[in-house]
């Protein structure tokens, strides 16, 4: 009877399983809202970035890298300090902290009036984005346990990917209106901060532990730092390798003769392939088991290899597929499997220890390529993809090889 009544609530009024307990609709979706907002630093200067030099016509070839690039230098140490002081601030401080600066560096976008300003606003914007990006995976492992939480890690992925898409859609289309507009995607805080109340309220629904609230605790705990070194590395691994992608592939469509249309479409493609692997991670996990990483890097390397040795739209599209879903499927397991690594009071810092690493990749990984061009004198659109494809078969093979010889120990 209990049941038949649940089942009749509305969906804003029922509960969700998290497999601690039961929360509200509004504290899902306040855990999902914050996980939206990991892939927003940067976006809306993409497609203003070549205006910006003629509209600020003293700035230089640094202050238009900085735009970029700022605030993911930033995201990285402060994604640490946050994991970090977490159990000694509590996350919910830390996370209207983190999203009111994210926010005012929002509407600071609109009225800044040089480009040092903007590079400032740029700034503001890496502290924000790095306190608030650790609580997008912890309160994950807060609210839930089990085979749910792999589930909500999933959708977590996805979430991210899918608002990654919507979001450059949109800031494109917006560009084309007027050029400030694109910044209004730095507002979606505003929802976060309204639901953050509801997380708060489903904190004791469950019996989270690991971020206590706003409740201050000592510090203690225990991480396994061998095991979480080596998730850390392969995830850094994996998305220096997918990075050719995003930032290759516009070059390498153009030398094919496709213009921006089609390069948007494929991109679009390949961001909506990373989030699909997210929507059923947990059979993705009965179907590959204990091997999905393994399957996952085979993904990637064939997916990159592809692309590099076709010339049809149609290939690289299926490349930038395979790219994406291998990417996809492994970032909420390597997130699931972490958040297994620390203890409740520390879960939150080793997953903000993990997450740099998405960070420190997309800060190294253009150097990484020209340092290896150089070295071998080669140049051109296509061998980013070739190299990338080289280190993931190779990476692969380590791997594989140190598995057996594991095995055999035994």
């Amino acid at each position: 009877m209990k049941n038949e009544v649940n089942a009749t609530k509305p969906l804003f009024m029922s509960g969700v399983n998290t497999g601690k307990g039961v929360i509200t609709i509004w504290a899902l979706l306040g855990i999902w809202s914050v996980a939206a907002l990991t892939s927003l630093p940067g976006l809306a200067v993409s497609p203003i970035l070549e205006r910006l030099a003629t509209i600020f016509p003293k700035s230089t070839d640094l202050d238009l890298q900085l735009l970029t690039t700022l605030p993911s230098l930033l995201i990285i140490p402060f994604i640490l300090f946050a994991g970090y002081i977490s159990n000694k601030v509590g996350y919910i401080k830390l996370l209207y902290i983190g999203l009111c600066l994210f926010l005012l560096s929002g509407a600071l976008y609109f009225v800044a009036g040089t480009i040092g300003q903007l590079v400032a606003v740029s700034a503001l914007l890496g502290v924000g984005a790095g306190i608030i990006i650790p609580f997008s995976t912890s309160l994950v492992s807060m609210f839930f346990s089990g085979k749910e939480r792999t589930k909500q890690y999933g959708y977590v992925s996805a979430i991210t990917n899918i608002t990654l898409v919507i979001a450059t859609a949109v800031a494109g289309w917006l560009a084309d209106v007027q050029w400030r507009l694109p910044f209004v995607v730095y507002l979606l805080p505003i929802l976060s901060i309204v639901l953050v109340p509801a997380i708060k309220r489903g904190e004791k629904a469950v019996g989270a532990q690991g971020g206590q609230g706003e409740t201050v605790v000592q510090s203690g705990g225990w991480i396994k730092y061998g095991a979480l070194a080596k998730c850390m590395l392969y995830y850094l691994f994996i998305t220096y390798l997918v990075m050719v992608v995003s930032i290759n592939l516009p070059f390498l469509l153009g030398k094919y003769g496709y213009d921006s249309g089609v390069v948007g479409v494929v991109t679009s493609i390949f961001f909506l392939a990373m989030m699909l692997p997210g929507l059923f991670i947990n059979r993705l996990v009965n179907v590959f088991g204990k091997n999905i990483l393994l399957w996952a890097l085979l993904f990637i390397a064939l997916g990159l290899i592809d692309i590099y040795y076709n010339h049809s739209v149609l290939f690289v599209m299926i490349g930038c597929v395979a790219t994406g879903f291998g990417y996809g499927m492994a970032q909420p397991y390597v997130y699931d499997k972490t958040s297994m690594l620390a203890s409740s009071q520390k879960t939150t810092y080793a997953l903000a220890l993990l997450m740099s690493m998405n960070y420190v990749a997309i800060v190294i990984a253009p150097f990484v390529v020209d340092w290896v061009q150089d070295i071998l004198g080669i140049k051109g659109e296509r061998f980013p993809f070739v190299l990338n494809a080289v280190l993931g078969f190779a990476a692969l093979l380590f791997l594989l090889l140190l598995n057996v010889y594991n095995n055999r120990k035994k």
